[in-house]
């Protein structure tokens, strides 16, 4: 197959979070094995116009908050010519609308639609700008082929009227070669607590941070590790000194990959406290590493995560159940050892390669090219 997908932004991007993650390991098993794919996204300063990544030629144009306008210019002017047998269009953040202008057969790839959850992140203009663009998602992909990355945002779509017969959902992987236990105990000796992901409003960090405040008047010490970036970073650090909690919490910033694996190992329990998600990739890491998550019981994470088993879902917003979560964790370690078992078992049954064997699938019915033809057209 010959597949354009277009996204607001490629792994590399600064902005660049799990759905990102996702699409690469995807579309670089594509490209791996024969397919050809073009990504075209936006670009941000110094960054390459184009460049090869992952196996998937990347064209860039346009800024974050640009490239919706200056997409559609793009690929009419430098990739319209292309002999794609079909686009990729991943709704991630604004709705692009490629139906409108794309004039090929087009698949909707979904993680999570925003709704009333964009004014939580964004100023009410944006907000309020992105809640209405997603108003019109049913009547302007009506009848196209739709894969979802979760049934949360499957029952998302099927509730603002797309057609739940056209919504295929493939969950995503994890790579559980890399992201596995240590081969010994790396487990922190002090309870300590790990929020990894991008720092947004609406990703309601400061919900952890209040939770880990209230722990030491319940005479349970711990610590909170915050890794990540985002402009949210001010607003957090602010909070941490008004609870008194500095000597609790610690922001890292940007982590590699390796410092990322060794923070789940550490970690007693992965917290991940959003009031909604397309599915919630880092808690699959963390089960992975045979660390547990406490996380909102939440559309998306509440997949990721068995209550019980491999971690704790406590009702979004509830900072005192939180605590309470948290508090179990720190006083029972036994139980920490026995979900992260458990987590391990689970995180092996999703596989990147799983993944894309059942998206290349999927696309290959979706435009109509048979079973075993995997090179391109030119």
């Amino acid at each position: 197959m010959k597949l354009l997908v277009v996204n607001w932004q490629d792994r590399m991007n600064p902005h660049a979070g799990g759905a990102e993650i996702h699409l690469h390991e995807i579309f670089g098993r594509l490209a791996t094995r024969g397919h050809q794919i073009t990504f075209l996204a936006s670009g941000w300063r110094n960054a390459a116009t184009r460049e090869m990544l992952d196996g998937i030629e990347v064209h860039r144009t346009g800024r974050r908050h640009t490239f919706g306008m200056r997409a559609p210019g793009y690929y009419r002017q430098h990739l319209s010519r292309q002999s794609f047998d079909g686009m990729v269009d991943a709704l991630n953040k604004i709705p692009l609308f490629t139906p409108l202008w794309a004039g090929r057969p087009v698949v909707l790839l979904v993680h999570h639609l925003f709704g009333g959850t964009a004014f939580r992140q964004a100023p009410p203009p944006i907000a309020a700008a992105t809640w209405l663009l997603e108003r019109p998602l049913a009547r302007v992909y009506r009848g196209l082929p739709v894969q979802a990355i979760s049934s949360s945002t499957a029952d998302d779509l099927a509730a603002r009227g797309m057609d739940s017969r056209r919504i295929t959902v493939i969950q995503p992987g994890v790579d559980t070669g890399f992201f596995a236990p240590a081969a010994r105990e790396s487990r922190s000796p002090r309870p300590t607590f790990l929020y990894l992901g991008r720092l947004q409003r609406y990703k309601r960090v400061d919900l952890v941070i209040r939770a880990v405040a209230l722990l030491r008047g319940r005479g349970v010490s711990a610590t909170l590790l915050i890794a990540g970036r985002g402009e949210h970073e001010g607003s957090l650090r602010r909070l941490t000194a008004r609870l008194g909690a500095d000597d609790q919490v610690r922001f890292l910033g940007y982590v590699s990959e390796e410092e990322k694996r060794a923070l789940f190992r550490a970690a007693w329990a992965n917290v991940f406290t959003s009031p909604k998600e397309g599915w919630g990739i880092t808690n699959l890491e963390a089960a992975a590493c045979g660390t547990p998550s406490v996380v909102s019981d939440a559309p998306g994470l509440r997949e990721s995560v068995r209550d019980g088993e491999t971690g704790l879902l406590v009702p979004h917003g509830d900072v005192a159940l939180l605590t309470t979560a948290l508090e179990t964790l720190a006083q029972h370690p036994e139980r920490v050892e026995t979900m992260g078992r458990h987590a391990r078992g689970f995180a092996e049954r999703f596989t990147w390669d799983r993944a894309a064997a059942e998206t290349e699938h999927h696309l290959r019915t979706a435009f109509g090219i048979a079973e075993g033809v995997t090179l391109c057209r030119h």
